[in-house]
């Protein structure tokens, strides 16, 4: 059996190579999202039996590819870009590095809220195109501003204590989460998606992207928002509806966004966002740290030896464990 590990991008964290040699393996690199053609023939000529998913999408036609794959290891948390269902059809567990890069992930979340806020780069670019806009400048404080979370998973929590630091008052919605998530960090709960879009100030969004949860942020929840408010995207891009939030923002409704997810990544060059100086864009590295790319690479290898050595897993880092039990109680029906 081949002892090689795919990565579907063109770098980890040498902390993570270095685990992966001292199991006696090596790795294996895609291009930057390489389309899932691209990646089931590496998948197939390597024979690897893991692969750590980074960029590029995991489908039912790579997994077919390679029957020897044993697991799938997401280097992060957001596992939109993998076929859960069809892994788990397939025996395939499909790992996550919950709460690795919360904290980096936290920091560039409060880093959008400041630019977009404060208006640092409209005013930066005025200033370098030699306008003194001072006069009739009005700035707006945050101490006292309320910040909604949607979701209360380890990164929104993390965002939370960083914006408590600031004087924020903390709002959030999340059904899933327990009691003592809010109550720990002095978070206000509200029962309802709407009630939270209704009462904040700034709305940063924390939840993963699922059919339930795709343009959640769409014209009608923009619409409850407060005139003049903000919104704040460290998740992923197929929550907001960006056509909606463009024209809320060019309406006057929502006064600015920060976003470091995109619908479709990369955009294309003449994404309109681009367009829209009230708009804080990054492509997508909220949690590319030196610091979380080590522990989530790290996480992420030693997810995959601990399933290809047949050690336990914690529970909550199987993405698709509920599904893996639906899959093996319905062959054990049919063995009946």
């Amino acid at each position: 059996m081949s002892k090689t590990i795919l990565v579907t991008g063109p770098d980890l964290d040498a902390s993570a190579s270095r685990l992966v040699a001292q199991f006696g393996y090596q790795t294996l690199h895609t291009p930057p999202y390489a389309d899932s053609t691209a990646i089931a023939q590496l998948l197939s000529q390597s024979g690897a039996q893991a692969i750590v998913s980074r960029m590029g999408r995991i489908d039912a036609a790579v997994m077919d590819a390679a029957p020897q794959l044993r697991v799938i290891s997401k280097h992060g948390v957001g596992v939109d870009n993998i076929d859960l269902a069809a892994a788990a059809e397939r025996g395939i567990p499909v790992l996550v590095a919950s709460g690795a890069n919360a904290v980096s992930v936290a920091e560039h979340a409060i880093a959008l809220l400041l630019a977009s806020v404060k208006r640092l780069l409209p005013l930066d670019a005025g200033l370098r195109a030699g306008r003194w806009e001072k006069p009739g400048f009005l700035g707006r404080e945050l101490a006292g501003a309320r910040l909604g979370l949607l979701g209360m998973g380890a990164i929104a929590q993390a965002t939370g204590r960083i914006s408590k630091g600031l004087g924020l008052e903390l709002l959030a919605h999340d059904p899933f989460a327990p009691q003592t998530v809010f109550d720990d960090l002095g978070v206000t709960r509200l029962d309802t998606f709407e009630a939270l879009l209704a009462q904040s100030d700034i709305l940063s969004l924390h939840c993963p992207l699922t059919d339930q949860t795709r343009c959640i942020l769409n014209a009608a929840a923009l619409s409850k928002m407060p005139k003049g408010s903000y919104v704040i995207n460290t998740a992923r891009g197929g929550l907001i509806d960006e056509a909606a939030l463009l024209s809320a923002i060019q309406s006057g409704h929502i006064a600015g966004a920060g976003l470091d997810t995109f619908a479709v990544e990369p955009p294309s060059a003449d994404h309109p966002f681009f367009a829209e100086p009230a708009i804080v864009l990054s492509p997508h590295v909220g949690g590319v740290t030196r610091e979380a790319g080590a522990r989530v690479g790290v996480d992420a290898v030693r997810g995959i030896f601990q399933i290809l050595q047949g050690q336990p897993v914690a529970p909550d880092r199987i993405a698709n464990r509920a599904l893996l039990a639906k899959a093996a109680a319905h062959l054990s029906h049919i063995g009946d």
